[in-house]
């Protein structure tokens, strides 16, 4: 029986952290959400490990990096560790760059924090209430929005949505992805693993050489907070539902360590990697897991959600206020299943790594008297960063306009481990500091930014009906930032730059014809509605 109707702008199915970043980043448009969670309540287990660099200044923008920070591990645990087994010396180690230390191409600094220490800070950072116990049943779309069946397991209520928008977050499982038929590309399963969470004083082994992730033969340990706690992740034996694991966890943490393991929680899950053939249909846009599963060696995954959000989200907020046509949202898969793709390549190519290096250390050891001490590491130390993954990602859409010149001065590489800044269209604004503890990245947000030396020139132009800020720009930056002392760069609310203009515009209608085309509110002619 259907006990409750609710009408909302968007519905969000899903409260982990792509979910809860998506009700904070439209919740700051004003745009009114209903979110839905089918669990109980936050998720009790660590789960992601690693918070990246462009996620930070997502959440310094929003004002909740400090929080994340005051919680998460010292930048010295940034660093991954190689041993035999956790109760043995290093034989390789790498740094994870963007987290273990500032680097010059951000405002922020990456942490390794467990996602059950992020999500708290995410629920309490906007008002709008999540409904947890709150499951998706059904959805239909019709001309107007989308139709959703939910139950509400804390009474069994049967409720009635009806959206404009349905914004599905909700897992690699995706309810959503599954009821629009939605089919997927990639490997698939994985494997199945299990993750232990337990208690134990390993301070002799790891106090002094700390690190986020410590890769063993006999599987990865993470510590969990900065106060105490432990995870071990391991491919999951096949006697799990009989095993002791107090026992096995003591013994895989090696031969003679003869420390206690306090068990507090064990979980089953399956590795899953692949990409969404489609991450919208109609009025339902996927993101996170449900758009794209991505294998944990190397942090990618749950930051690709959170990057996927602030895509879109200020595409949703533009329909729904009017200043963007609904033909903005079809950028969004334009852009994001692009790097939803290379981030999969480089997950499995991190994975690929690691086990090369496990491998080779099994060689040596088949002469344990001959073994070194260290191993020569397959990689640099850039590796673990993929800053140019991570900020070096370029959009190419209806919503990035090509230079006014036809001139792209952007690298020519495919973005990975290096990056390059370029204020280019389509490339995150590079940072830059306009004033002590005020960057580039803090100048964006919740509207349109015009950066450019003749600040008095380009604020005599109308935007209405877009969100517009002017921001000057010093002398300094106009050569890194491929302008002209009369130009200006615009840049779109989620920090890419969505046109150049190397010289002032003819008149102001060369910028609303910007605004116009890059959100999708020109007519057939070209001219703005």
């Amino acid at each position: 029986m259907l006990e409750a109707d609710v009408d909302t702008e968007v519905l969000v199915v899903g409260g982990g952290p792509v979910g809860l970043t998506a009700r904070a980043l439209l919740e700051r448009w004003g745009v009114r959400v209903w979110p839905v969670e089918q669990h109980g309540g936050l998720s009790p287990f660590p789960r992601s490990r690693l918070v990246n660099v462009r996620s930070m200044e997502i959440y310094r923008q929003l004002g909740l990096a400090a929080e994340i920070t005051a919680g998460a591990f010292a930048p010295e645990f940034g660093r991954i560790r190689f041993r035999d087994t956790l109760s043995e010396p290093d034989f390789a180690t790498a740094a994870m760059v963007g987290v273990n230390a500032p680097v010059p191409e951000s405002p922020s600094v990456g942490v390794v924090t467990s996602q059950d220490r992020l999500e708290p800070v995410l629920l309490a950072g906007a008002g709008t209430p999540v409904r947890f116990g709150v499951e998706l049943l059904d959805l239909a779309e019709d001309a107007d929005g989308v139709v959703a069946l939910l139950v509400d397991h804390g009474g069994g209520a049967r409720i009635r949505v009806r959206a404009r928008y349905v914004l599905a977050a909700d897992g690699a499982g995706s309810t959503v992805r599954h009821l629009l038929g939605i089919g997927t590309s990639g490997p698939g399963s994985m494997g199945s693993f299990t993750t232990v969470v337990f208690r134990a004083d390993l301070d002799r082994w790891c106090a002094r050489r700390p690190a986020g992730v410590y890769f063993t033969a006999r599987g990865l340990f993470a510590p969990l907070y900065p106060e105490g706690g432990w995870a071990w992740f391991v491919p999951t034996p096949d006697d799990a539902g009989n095993a002791d694991w107090s026992d096995v966890v003591a013994h895989a943490l090696g031969p003679g360590a003869g420390v206690p393991a306090e068990v507090v929680r064990v979980q089953h899950w399956v590795m899953n990697a692949f990409v969404a053939d489609r991450f919208r249909r109609g009025r339902v846009m996927l993101a996170g897991d449900a758009a794209h599963a991505v294998p944990i060696v190397g942090g990618l995954g749950m930051n690709a959600g959170i990057a996927d959000v602030h895509d879109l989200c200020w595409k949703l907020a533009g329909v729904l206020r009017g200043w963007a046509g609904p033909h903005l949202l079809d950028s969004y898969e334009i852009e994001r299943r692009p790097v939803a793709e290379r981030t999969l390549g480089q997950a499995v190519a991190n994975t690929r790594l690691l086990l090369d290096v496990q491998e080779r250390r099994r060689e040596q050891l088949a002469d344990r008297a001959t073994a070194p001490d260290t191993l020569e590491l397959p990689w640099s130390e850039q590796y673990f960063a993929q800053l140019g993954l991570v900020l070096g990602v370029v959009y190419r859409s209806d919503a990035v306009l090509p230079d006014d010149d036809g001139d792209d001065d952007a690298p020519r590489r495919t973005p990975g481990t290096d990056y390059v800044p370029s204020a280019a269209p389509g490339h995150r604004m590079p940072h830059f500091w306009l004033a002590r503890d005020r960057s580039t990245v803090d100048a964006v947000g919740a509207w349109f930014t015009v950066f450019t030396p003749d600040p008095t020139l380009w604020a005599q132009f109308a935007s209405e009906p877009w969100p517009l800020r002017i921001e000057p720009l010093p002398a300094e930056l106009v050569e890194p930032c491929g302008t002209g002392p009369r130009g200006a760069l615009l840049v779109r609310p989620d920090g890419h730059v969505g046109a150049r203009w190397r010289d002032r515009p003819l008149d102001g209608a060369e910028l609303r014809s910007a605004l116009a085309a890059l959100t999708g509110t020109t007519d057939h002619g070209g001219r703005p509605l």
